[in-house]
């Protein structure tokens, strides 16, 4: 039992303590791969495809594949046009 470790012990060993830069670039990417599942489950759940919703927000649909699977850093306004054109839905943003 000695050898388990938590879930944070883990993350500190692989990629540092929170604030070194290695940490930070796995939780900007983490974040990133999040926001993508969020988007992929909300087009899903309007019944779209990428290609649909690309069209609907003047992007492309690779551009949509890369955000889905966490590939692509995604601008904040275009966070906002693909929920608020794409989807007919607000983005709430909480700073904590």
């Amino acid at each position: 039992m000695k050898d388990i470790k938590t879930f944070d012990e883990h993350l500190d060993q692989r990629y540092g303590k929170i604030g070194t830069e290695k940490r930070a670039d796995f939780e900007i990417k983490a974040k990133a791969f999040a926001i993508g599942e969020i988007l992929k489950d909300a087009r899903k759940e309007a019944n779209m495809t990428q290609e649909e919703l690309a069209q609907k927000t003047g992007t492309r649909k690779s551009f949509i594949s890369r955000i889905e699977n966490g590939h692509s850093d995604i601008q904040l306004s275009t966070l906002y046009r693909i929920v608020e054109i794409g989807f007919s839905k607000k983005v709430r943003l909480t700073i904590g």
